[in-house]
């Protein structure tokens, strides 16, 4: 496969003088973002490495631009595209093992996945006559987009422990199942620590209360479908290679939704997922419809209206482009890459990783077995990798209220592109241990004026919120707030800090970074 090229930003085509400096404008307001190629971040962006494949996207998306996705009698296309996108997207979880079709929706993200798979079993469970208020069940480790869509549709969000490598125990799982669960999720795998839940356990006890199980594989669906076909020997002796994963998707009774993100593994711009169910009521249920208004009829599949049909275009075309044989091959090079890190972090003493991870993705704790100055924390690590010329993602520490305390972690998740710079990487992620070893975590003695004040209760004004930011060193300036150039520093505010209030105070931080 070719390596990447650089790609211009933005589809303007310049034809004067006014939109040379337009462009020149954007060039200037993205120079601090982060590289979305090259492998040099590892979180948040998944580059294939494929300068043609991001050509077609654009293309493909520029091709649709004016088109309104809220109206499929009047653009035919959306329901076409979307079409042919659900099909393959259940063809890749085994859409095709049961007797029904699997039917679906194409969403703006996992997040709205998500959410419309916890208003579907909401409203099935209501129209079941159930009544009160009903209950998600789900591992501590669930994506936080469950959190959102139990606070919006008003369920409540019952979280079961899990151990120190994020495993759910099943009769813990099962304990919490009563008249109330509208739903229980899963995950394939979760994103904290790449766990794959025992799905098959869970989705059965499940079905046995006749309670809907979605499987979250926002970030694994497009992957595992091709994760075991890496020959044992691409990777070298001594490398261990787990050749099978336990069934996760629609071959699994009591499966009853699955959501799978094109945007991540499907290679596709962001703003495109898919979300799959097994009985078509449950897509129904999704939906939002009114003629009680004089307007147009309303009949929303998804949570938005009008909806741009750019993102559904460009992961058609990269769906039609790749294939299955081009995302296993993806996917190789994908899993090639994640070996070699796994076996670099398990060579640099005072690290460790977490559990045993599935998929392209891992988190790496300090190592508690080793005396404490031979210890790597996380995060500091992470702050001088970054250093380096390496974004990775820092995930705090949580105290679970019935459970062992979940340690602080560092999140990697790898591309096809991560192998093309893998011993550059590899020798980053040494060098900044060797610099770090022994560091002990930050501490937050220097901000002890302000940490009673962070405590006194869970929420903040902006007024409040920005006072606290202030005096933490964050309230900026007439250009804005200040971001911090080390992490470290805020996760271990955060590990100190209330949830309601450090909450509070995020969200102050980053609603000011659009206030002028």
């Amino acid at each position: 496969m070719p390596r990447h090229r650089p790609l211009p930003r933005g589809n303007l085509i310049v034809v004067d003088q006014r939109s040379a400096d337009i462009l020149r404008r954007l060039t200037e307001l993205t120079a601090d973002d982060a590289p979305t190629h090259g492998g040099r971040v590892l979180s948040y962006v998944y580059d294939s490495g494929l300068a043609e494949l991001d050509e077609l996207a654009r293309a493909a998306a520029g091709s649709v631009q004016a088109i309104n996705g809220l109206d499929p009698t009047a653009f035919p296309s959306v329901a076409r595209m979307e079409a042919d996108v659900i099909e393959f997207a259940a063809g890749l979880v085994h859409g095709s093992a049961r007797e029904q079709p699997i039917v679906g929706l194409v969403t703006s993200g996992g997040t709205e996945s998500c959410l419309l798979a916890v208003k579907s079993a909401r409203d099935r469970w209501r129209s079941r006559g159930s009544s009160g208020t009903p209950t998600i069940v789900a591992p501590v480790t669930v994506h936080a987009a469950f959190q959102k869509a139990a606070h919006y549709f008003g369920l409540d969000l019952d979280l079961v422990p899990v151990d120190r490598h994020g495993v759910v125990a099943v009769p813990d799982v099962v304990a919490r199942l009563d008249d109330h669960t509208a739903l229980v999720v899963v995950s394939a795998p979760c994103y904290p620590f790449a766990v794959l839940d025992p799905i098959v356990e869970i989705a059965a006890a499940a079905a046995a209360r006749d309670i809907d199980c979605h499987v979250d594989a926002c970030i694994g669906g497009w992957v595992l479908p091709f994760w075991t076909q890496l020959r044992a020997d691409a990777v070298g002796e001594g490398t261990e290679v787990r050749n099978s994963l336990a069934p996760w998707d629609f071959r699994v009774r009591g499966v009853t939704s699955i959501s799978l993100d094109a945007h991540k593994y499907g290679f596709a711009p962001k703003g495109a997922s898919v979300l799959l169910f097994a009985d078509r009521d449950a897509k129904r249920a999704a939906s939002f419809a009114t003629t009680r208004w004089p307007g147009y009829p309303v009949v929303n599949p998804t949570m938005l209206g009008s909806r741009s049909a750019m993102s559904l275009a460009a992961a058609w075309a990269v769906i039609a482009y790749l294939g299955t044989d081009g995302f296993a091959a993806l996917t190789v090079r994908s899993r090639e890459a994640t070996l070699r890190l796994r076996e670099c972090i398990s060579g640099i003493p005072g690290l460790c990783v977490v559990g045993d991870p599935v998929g392209p993705l891992f988190a790496v704790a300090s190592d508690s077995s080793v005396p404490q100055q031979d210890r790597v924390d996380p995060h500091v690590w992470a702050d001088a990798v970054r250093a380096l010329g390496w974004v990775l993602q820092p995930q705090p520490g949580l105290r679970q209220s019935d459970g062992p305390d979940l340690p602080r972690t560092t999140h990697f998740t790898v591309t096809p592109v991560t192998g093309n710079e893998i011993d550059a990487l590899t020798d980053a992620l040494a060098t900044a241990a060797d610099q770090v070893r022994g560091i002990p975590p930050v501490d937050l003695g220097e901000l002890s004026g302000a940490l009673p004040q962070l405590a006194v209760d869970d929420g903040a004004d902006a007024a409040t919120a920005g006072a606290i930011l202030a005096d933490l060193g964050l309230g900026g300036d007439d250009a804005g707030p200040a971001l911090p150039d080390q992490l470290a520093p805020v996760m271990a505010l955060l590990d100190v800090v209330p949830h309601g209030r450090s909450e509070s105070l995020l969200t102050e931080l980053l609603a000011r970074l659009n206030e002028r």
